[in-house]
Protein backbone atom coordinates (compact mmCIF):
# COMPACT_ATOMS: atom_id res chain seq x y z
CA UNK A 1 0.00 0.00 0.00
CA UNK A 2 1.72 3.65 -1.06
CA UNK A 3 1.71 6.25 1.57
CA UNK A 4 -1.48 7.92 -0.90
CA UNK A 5 -3.99 5.52 0.40
CA UNK A 6 -2.26 5.27 4.17
CA UNK A 7 -2.83 8.99 4.28
CA UNK A 8 -6.46 8.85 3.50
CA UNK A 9 -9.12 9.82 6.57
CA UNK A 10 -12.76 7.89 6.66
CA UNK A 11 -13.59 11.88 5.66
CA UNK A 12 -11.76 11.24 2.61
CA UNK A 13 -13.25 8.15 1.66
CA UNK A 14 -16.86 10.01 2.59
CA UNK A 15 -16.27 12.52 -0.03
CA UNK A 16 -14.94 10.13 -2.73
CA UNK A 17 -18.26 8.42 -2.69
CA UNK A 18 -20.39 11.86 -2.83
CA UNK A 19 -18.54 12.41 -5.74
CA UNK A 20 -19.01 9.39 -7.21
CA UNK A 21 -22.47 9.90 -6.81
CA UNK A 22 -22.82 13.15 -8.09
CA UNK A 23 -21.04 12.32 -11.06
CA UNK A 24 -23.59 9.74 -11.48
CA UNK A 25 -26.47 11.82 -10.70
CA UNK A 26 -25.14 13.60 -14.17
CA UNK A 27 -24.84 11.37 -15.89
CA UNK A 28 -28.85 10.88 -16.03
CA UNK A 29 -29.02 8.32 -12.99
CA UNK A 30 -29.91 8.33 -9.07
CA UNK A 31 -26.43 9.19 -7.17
CA UNK A 32 -25.11 5.67 -6.14
CA UNK A 33 -25.54 7.15 -2.20
CA UNK A 34 -29.09 6.83 -2.45
CA UNK A 35 -29.40 3.24 -4.44
CA UNK A 36 -31.04 0.27 -3.12
CA UNK A 37 -31.21 -3.00 -3.92
CA UNK A 38 -34.07 -3.99 -6.04
CA UNK A 39 -36.76 -5.84 -3.06
CA UNK A 40 -38.22 -8.47 -4.00
CA UNK A 41 -42.01 -8.85 -4.21
CA UNK A 42 -44.03 -11.25 -2.41
CA UNK A 43 -44.45 -15.01 -3.49
CA UNK A 44 -47.63 -16.90 -4.30
CA UNK A 45 -50.34 -16.65 -1.99
CA UNK A 46 -50.42 -19.46 0.96
CA UNK A 47 -53.25 -22.91 -0.02
CA UNK A 48 -56.81 -21.50 1.30
CA UNK A 49 -57.22 -21.55 4.27
CA UNK A 50 -53.83 -20.72 5.61
CA UNK A 51 -51.82 -17.95 6.59
CA UNK A 52 -48.02 -16.96 6.99
CA UNK A 53 -46.93 -15.78 9.98
CA UNK A 54 -42.91 -14.55 10.62
CA UNK A 55 -40.66 -13.06 12.79
CA UNK A 56 -39.10 -14.39 15.94
CA UNK A 57 -41.28 -13.24 18.58
CA UNK A 58 -44.60 -14.10 16.39
CA UNK A 59 -43.74 -17.85 15.50
CA UNK A 60 -42.40 -18.76 18.68
CA UNK A 61 -45.57 -17.71 20.79
CA UNK A 62 -47.51 -19.31 17.63
CA UNK A 63 -45.65 -22.52 18.44
CA UNK A 64 -46.09 -22.41 22.14
CA UNK A 65 -50.27 -21.81 21.39
CA UNK A 66 -51.82 -25.17 21.38
CA UNK A 67 -54.68 -23.53 19.67
CA UNK A 68 -52.35 -22.98 16.55
CA UNK A 69 -52.19 -25.51 13.92
CA UNK A 70 -48.90 -25.12 11.95
CA UNK A 71 -47.98 -27.03 8.93
CA UNK A 72 -44.20 -26.09 8.15
CA UNK A 73 -42.30 -23.81 9.06
CA UNK A 74 -38.94 -22.12 7.06
CA UNK A 75 -36.04 -21.40 9.48
CA UNK A 76 -32.33 -20.08 9.18
CA UNK A 77 -29.81 -21.91 11.51
CA UNK A 78 -29.40 -18.35 13.01
CA UNK A 79 -33.20 -18.33 13.60
CA UNK A 80 -33.46 -21.51 14.95
CA UNK A 81 -31.20 -20.82 17.68
CA UNK A 82 -33.27 -17.82 18.69
CA UNK A 83 -36.01 -19.71 19.04
CA UNK A 84 -34.63 -22.18 21.27
CA UNK A 85 -37.25 -24.81 20.66
CA UNK A 86 -34.33 -27.62 20.76
CA UNK A 87 -34.73 -30.93 18.81
CA UNK A 88 -36.68 -29.58 15.99
CA UNK A 89 -37.37 -33.64 15.60
CA UNK A 90 -40.06 -33.23 18.24
CA UNK A 91 -42.01 -30.39 16.60
CA UNK A 92 -45.71 -32.03 15.23
CA UNK A 93 -44.99 -29.99 11.68
CA UNK A 94 -42.03 -30.50 9.29
CA UNK A 95 -39.06 -28.08 9.31
CA UNK A 96 -37.53 -26.83 6.44
CA UNK A 97 -33.49 -25.17 7.08
CA UNK A 98 -33.32 -22.69 4.40
CA UNK A 99 -31.20 -19.61 3.67
CA UNK A 100 -32.97 -15.71 4.49
CA UNK A 101 -32.83 -15.70 0.39
CA UNK A 102 -35.55 -17.87 0.22
CA UNK A 103 -38.00 -16.80 2.80
CA UNK A 104 -37.60 -13.24 0.78
CA UNK A 105 -38.97 -15.29 -2.24
CA UNK A 106 -42.30 -16.16 0.52
CA UNK A 107 -42.94 -13.12 2.24
CA UNK A 108 -41.15 -10.47 -0.38
CA UNK A 109 -37.68 -9.02 0.56
CA UNK A 110 -39.49 -5.81 2.67
CA UNK A 111 -41.13 -8.17 5.48
CA UNK A 112 -39.04 -8.51 8.68
CA UNK A 113 -39.10 -11.98 9.10
CA UNK A 114 -35.93 -11.88 10.44
CA UNK A 115 -35.13 -16.17 9.22
CA UNK A 116 -38.38 -17.33 10.26
CA UNK A 117 -41.79 -18.30 9.19
CA UNK A 118 -44.45 -21.02 9.60
CA UNK A 119 -47.98 -21.42 7.74
CA UNK A 120 -50.56 -22.31 9.98
CA UNK A 121 -54.48 -21.94 9.86
CA UNK A 122 -56.14 -18.68 11.65
CA UNK A 123 -57.47 -19.05 15.15
CA UNK A 124 -61.33 -19.15 15.13
CA UNK A 125 -62.48 -16.65 16.61
CA UNK A 126 -64.76 -17.16 19.60
CA UNK A 127 -68.42 -15.96 20.43
CA UNK A 128 -69.29 -12.95 22.90
CA UNK A 129 -70.67 -15.92 24.94
CA UNK A 130 -67.24 -17.13 25.78
CA UNK A 131 -65.76 -13.72 27.13
CA UNK A 132 -66.25 -15.67 30.82
CA UNK A 133 -64.99 -13.25 34.06
CA UNK A 134 -62.65 -10.70 32.04
CA UNK A 135 -63.23 -7.53 33.69
CA UNK A 136 -61.32 -5.68 30.58
CA UNK A 137 -61.95 -5.64 27.10
CA UNK A 138 -61.41 -3.64 24.08
CA UNK A 139 -64.08 -3.17 21.23
CA UNK A 140 -62.84 -2.24 18.08
CA UNK A 141 -65.86 -0.38 15.58
CA UNK A 142 -64.83 -0.53 12.49
CA UNK A 143 -60.60 -0.31 13.22
CA UNK A 144 -59.17 -1.65 9.85
CA UNK A 145 -55.46 -0.86 9.36
CA UNK A 146 -53.80 -4.38 10.16
CA UNK A 147 -50.75 -2.78 11.58
CA UNK A 148 -53.14 -0.59 14.12
CA UNK A 149 -55.43 -3.39 15.04
CA UNK A 150 -51.85 -5.44 15.81
CA UNK A 151 -50.04 -3.11 17.79
CA UNK A 152 -53.40 -3.08 19.94
CA UNK A 153 -53.42 -6.55 20.71
CA UNK A 154 -50.53 -6.06 21.58
CA UNK A 155 -51.08 -3.43 24.21
CA UNK A 156 -54.31 -5.16 25.41
CA UNK A 157 -52.41 -8.46 26.41
CA UNK A 158 -49.42 -6.00 28.57
CA UNK A 159 -52.66 -4.14 30.64
CA UNK A 160 -54.07 -7.55 30.83
CA UNK A 161 -57.61 -7.57 28.55
CA UNK A 162 -59.44 -10.86 28.52
CA UNK A 163 -60.52 -10.22 25.34
CA UNK A 164 -60.51 -8.04 21.69
CA UNK A 165 -64.49 -7.41 19.85
CA UNK A 166 -64.33 -6.83 16.66
CA UNK A 167 -67.33 -6.97 13.97
CA UNK A 168 -67.27 -9.62 11.22
CA UNK A 169 -67.58 -7.15 8.81
CA UNK A 170 -64.91 -3.81 8.39
CA UNK A 171 -62.18 -5.52 10.38
CA UNK A 172 -58.56 -6.64 9.44
CA UNK A 173 -58.91 -10.35 8.86
CA UNK A 174 -55.85 -12.59 10.63
CA UNK A 175 -52.44 -11.98 8.70
CA UNK A 176 -48.70 -11.64 9.12
CA UNK A 177 -48.36 -8.52 9.02
CA UNK A 178 -51.26 -8.30 11.64
CA UNK A 179 -49.06 -10.72 13.56
CA UNK A 180 -46.15 -9.18 13.22
CA UNK A 181 -47.34 -6.27 14.69
CA UNK A 182 -48.70 -7.61 17.52
CA UNK A 183 -45.53 -9.09 18.45
CA UNK A 184 -46.98 -12.52 19.76
CA UNK A 185 -49.65 -11.07 21.25
CA UNK A 186 -52.12 -12.74 18.88
CA UNK A 187 -51.98 -15.84 20.50
CA UNK A 188 -52.85 -14.57 23.91
CA UNK A 189 -55.75 -12.61 23.76
CA UNK A 190 -59.49 -14.06 22.97
CA UNK A 191 -60.39 -12.53 19.60
CA UNK A 192 -64.24 -12.42 19.59
CA UNK A 193 -66.44 -11.58 16.61
CA UNK A 194 -69.95 -9.56 16.47
CA UNK A 195 -72.34 -8.98 13.40
CA UNK A 196 -73.78 -6.33 15.13
CA UNK A 197 -71.82 -4.33 17.22
CA UNK A 198 -74.95 -1.94 19.09
CA UNK A 199 -76.47 -5.54 19.66
CA UNK A 200 -72.79 -6.87 21.41
CA UNK A 201 -72.70 -3.62 23.52
CA UNK A 202 -76.05 -4.18 24.89
CA UNK A 203 -75.21 -7.91 25.92
CA UNK A 204 -71.90 -6.05 27.75
CA UNK A 205 -74.63 -3.99 29.61
CA UNK A 206 -76.40 -7.18 31.00
CA UNK A 207 -73.11 -8.62 32.07
CA UNK A 208 -72.43 -5.70 34.59
CA UNK A 209 -70.16 -3.60 31.57
CA UNK A 210 -69.48 -0.02 31.75
CA UNK A 211 -69.21 0.58 27.99
CA UNK A 212 -66.89 3.72 27.25
CA UNK A 213 -66.19 5.26 23.89
CA UNK A 214 -62.91 7.26 23.30
CA UNK A 215 -64.34 10.76 21.54
CA UNK A 216 -62.47 13.74 20.90
CA UNK A 217 -65.50 15.54 22.06
CA UNK A 218 -66.68 13.63 24.93
CA UNK A 219 -67.79 15.65 27.48
CA UNK A 220 -65.65 14.33 30.60
CA UNK A 221 -62.02 13.02 30.76
CA UNK A 222 -61.63 9.36 30.46
CA UNK A 223 -59.74 8.61 34.61
CA UNK A 224 -63.43 9.92 36.05
CA UNK A 225 -65.86 8.54 33.95
CA UNK A 226 -64.63 4.89 35.30
CA UNK A 227 -67.17 3.85 37.61
CA UNK A 228 -67.49 -0.48 37.23
CA UNK A 229 -66.05 -3.27 37.77
CA UNK A 230 -65.90 -4.06 34.50
CA UNK A 231 -65.17 -1.75 31.78
CA UNK A 232 -64.98 -1.97 28.18
CA UNK A 233 -63.14 0.91 26.18
CA UNK A 234 -64.34 1.09 22.78
CA UNK A 235 -62.27 2.51 19.70
CA UNK A 236 -63.42 4.07 16.75
CA UNK A 237 -61.21 4.30 13.12
CA UNK A 238 -58.82 6.92 12.32
CA UNK A 239 -60.65 9.69 10.88
CA UNK A 240 -64.20 9.07 10.97
CA UNK A 241 -64.12 8.03 15.19
CA UNK A 242 -67.02 5.82 16.32
CA UNK A 243 -70.02 5.54 14.32
CA UNK A 244 -72.94 7.52 15.47
CA UNK A 245 -74.98 4.29 16.75
CA UNK A 246 -72.24 3.32 18.58
CA UNK A 247 -71.92 6.73 20.62
CA UNK A 248 -75.33 6.48 21.06
CA UNK A 249 -74.99 2.68 22.42
CA UNK A 250 -71.99 3.36 24.82
CA UNK A 251 -72.86 3.64 28.14
CA UNK A 252 -69.80 7.11 28.47
CA UNK A 253 -68.30 9.18 25.83
CA UNK A 254 -64.96 10.04 27.17
CA UNK A 255 -61.57 11.91 25.97
CA UNK A 256 -57.95 11.74 27.15
CA UNK A 257 -57.06 14.68 28.73
CA UNK A 258 -54.43 15.66 26.09
CA UNK A 259 -53.23 19.50 27.07
CA UNK A 260 -50.46 19.99 23.86
CA UNK A 261 -50.81 21.71 21.03
CA UNK A 262 -51.53 18.14 19.18
CA UNK A 263 -55.59 17.18 20.54
CA UNK A 264 -55.60 13.41 18.88
CA UNK A 265 -53.26 10.47 18.76
CA UNK A 266 -53.34 7.41 16.34
CA UNK A 267 -55.92 4.80 17.32
CA UNK A 268 -53.17 2.22 18.51
CA UNK A 269 -51.88 4.77 20.79
CA UNK A 270 -54.69 5.91 22.35
CA UNK A 271 -55.47 2.43 23.17
CA UNK A 272 -52.32 2.24 25.09
CA UNK A 273 -53.45 4.98 27.05
CA UNK A 274 -56.98 4.24 27.61
CA UNK A 275 -55.84 0.65 28.88
CA UNK A 276 -53.26 1.70 31.02
CA UNK A 277 -55.67 4.27 32.79
CA UNK A 278 -58.46 1.21 33.28
CA UNK A 279 -55.95 -0.98 34.56
CA UNK A 280 -54.78 1.13 37.53
CA UNK A 281 -58.51 2.14 38.24
CA UNK A 282 -59.65 -1.80 38.40
CA UNK A 283 -56.27 -2.52 40.38
CA UNK A 284 -57.28 0.40 42.62
CA UNK A 285 -60.65 -0.99 43.14
CA UNK A 286 -59.39 -4.86 44.18
CA UNK A 287 -56.89 -3.67 46.88
CA UNK A 288 -57.82 -3.51 50.38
Amino acid sequence: MNDDKKSRTPKDTHYAKLRRSFRDQKAGGPPAAFRQRPSTPPGEAPAEGLLRLYGLHTVRAAIDNPRRRIRKMLVTRNALERLAIGDIATLPFPVEIVEPKEIDKVTGSDAVHQGVLVEAEPLKPKRLEALGDATLVLVLDQVTDPHNVGAIIRSAVAFGAGALITTARHSPQESGVLAKAASGALEHIDQIEVKNLADALGQLHEAGFQTIGLDSDGLTELEPSFSAERIALVLGAEGKGLRQKTRETVTTLARLDMPGEIRSLNVSNAAAVALYAARRFLSARTQP
